[in-house]
């Protein structure tokens, strides 16, 4: 699959502090390999949206929004049932502009930051606001939108401390220096999410064989085992806990079919589903 590098692959302004792209598009795409080379708000207007990243998996609709940090992630987009377009507001800006932001406004910061990769906000009028004056910028000449993007970004990040406090201004600074603990982060993350080994060593920013040995060498085990056993673990539990039936979970849990489950269940554990569900 063809990665697509953002905001680069939209426009050909790539030295730009701050970008605006108005993204619509007729086509959906699942697990689309993105990645990012500028922070991105991904401003929903028409459709949903999912994103698997190293720290997370978010899933919106049109009353919801986007902030991704710069990185790889995994992007999936469906049109909605109302209309025959996709359609978000991409505002892109780069580490520097925030740098200058906490700069400008001698901003401290006391606590360790949360190291997310993405953040989901629930529109309110303010911001509502605030997008339709993105897509009223975005039909300026690019060297007047180029000044005001400036002004936006501010504004927003201004309301934006005000809602979520310093401390997550600071927490949007990229930090990957600790390669080791993105790895594990990427791997803890998507356990249970169905993700072949191509798309968890991208979001791992790792080729494929090298993601295979740092898997082995940390775990102990190769990912299909491994996340086979996640997956049982992660089964027994909603028989147990959760009263599901084994013909409800064996998709969920990754099997394409429900004896194929029932026989690894048992390799497993020594029982059935239903026997374990009935102990």
């Amino acid at each position: 699959m063809e990665i697509i590098n953002l905001p680069y692959n939209l426009t050909t302004n790539e030295a730009s502090t701050f970008q605006i792209f108005d993204y619509q598009t007729s086509k959906e795409c699942f697990n689309q390999m993105v990645s990012l080379k500028q922070n991105t708000f991904s401003f929903l207007i028409e459709g949903s949206k999912q994103v698997h990243s190293n720290t997370k998996t978010i899933s919106i609709r049109k009353s919801h929004f986007l902030l991704m940090k710069t990185g790889h992630c995994l992007m999936t987009e469906k049109l909605p049932n109302t209309s025959d377009n996709y359609r978000s507001i991409l505002f892109f800006f780069s580490d520097k502009a925030l740098l200058d932001f906490i700069k400008k406004y001698n901003l401290q910061n006391y606590k360790n930051q949360n190291q997310e990769s993405i953040y989901s906000f629930e529109y309110d009028n303010f911001l509502q606001t605030f997008v339709n004056g993105l897509i009223d910028i975005n039909r300026l000449k690019p060297e007047l939108q180029t000044k005001l993007l400036e002004l936006k970004f501010e504004e927003l990040m201004i309301y934006l401390k005000e809602i979520k406090g310093v401390d997550f201004i600071f927490s949007l600074i990229s930090s990957f220096n600790d390669r080791s603990q993105h790895f594990i982060d990427t791997v803890e993350t998507n356990k249970l999410n169905k993700l072949t080994v191509k798309e968890l060593s991208f979001l791992s920013n790792m080729s494929v064989s090298t993601f295979k040995r740092e898997f082995e060498k940390t775990f102990n085990s190769t990912p299909s085992k491994w996340f086979q056993d996640k997956r049982l673990e992660h089964s027994a539990f909603l028989l147990k806990n959760k009263s599901k039936r084994p013909s409800d979970i064996f998709e969920e849990v990754g099997y394409e079919n429900l004896s194929n489950f029932i026989q690894a269940f048992k390799t497993k554990f020594g029982v059935t589903p239903k026997q374990y569900q009935l102990n």
